[in-house]
């Protein structure tokens, strides 16, 4: 941590999904759905731990596209880091939403902004999907969300989950920026880096 990052190997992260995976299969997702790029490696090995509740077989991965600290066309420099911007979306296919217990999955919570968007965006999904059904058979259809990150950042967030959305967080880590072994070209470099900065921090 010399340079001010934190970091985790493949194995570490593995792990740390491991241990979260326990609590989170008695939620009973029944669909994932991995903000990309962060989510879908989390997404992945979670899917080795969780399986689907009623099949026992492996969960369906559905992927959004979210950026918010990334340059996107149309978008000015200065709303770099403050606009959640949709790259990607389910569109029509929002309707496999109805009736699931759907876990949204990112890699990090920093500031809570591109978590709240994607549920409120998804939850507005479900509601426009819904109208088109009877009146009768709408409750029942009624998706629920929850959110799982692999580390959650101890800071003030700027915006909020719905009180009724259950969050897993795999670790609690303090307000750094963390290099993922999926960000980086050389991974033996990125795991020489990251058992540097354990060794530092053991003696501190």
């Amino acid at each position: 941590m010399a340079d001010g990052h934190l970091r985790a190997t493949y194995d570490e992260i593995h792990t740390t999904i491991g241990k979260t995976s326990t609590e989170i299969a008695a939620w009973k997702p029944d669909l994932f759905i991995a903000i990309g790029g962060g989510g879908f490696f989390p997404a992945r090995v979670l899917r080795s731990f969780v399986k689907h509740p009623t099949t026992g077989k492996n969960i369906s991965i559905q992927a959004i596209g979210l950026s918010l600290y990334e340059e996107v066309a149309g978008i000015s420099a200065e709303s770099v880091g403050k606009e959640v911007v949709r790259t990607q979306w389910l569109g029509p296919e929002s309707r496999i939403l109805l009736g699931r217990r759907v876990l949204i999955i990112d890699e990090v919570d920093d500031s809570r902004s591109t978590l709240s968007y994607a549920v409120a965006e998804l939850q507005r999904d479900v509601e426009e999907q819904l109208r088109a059904l009877p009146e009768a058979e709408r409750e029942a259809k009624r998706t629920k969300f929850a959110v799982f990150v692999v580390h959650n950042k101890l800071k003030p967030k700027t915006a909020q989950l719905p009180a009724d959305v259950p969050y897993f967080a795999g670790e609690e880590i303090q307000d750094l920026w963390f290099d993922y072994p999926w960000e980086m070209k050389d991974i033996y470099e990125h795991n020489r880096l990251t058992a540097e900065g354990k060794a530092l921090r053991a003696k501190q």
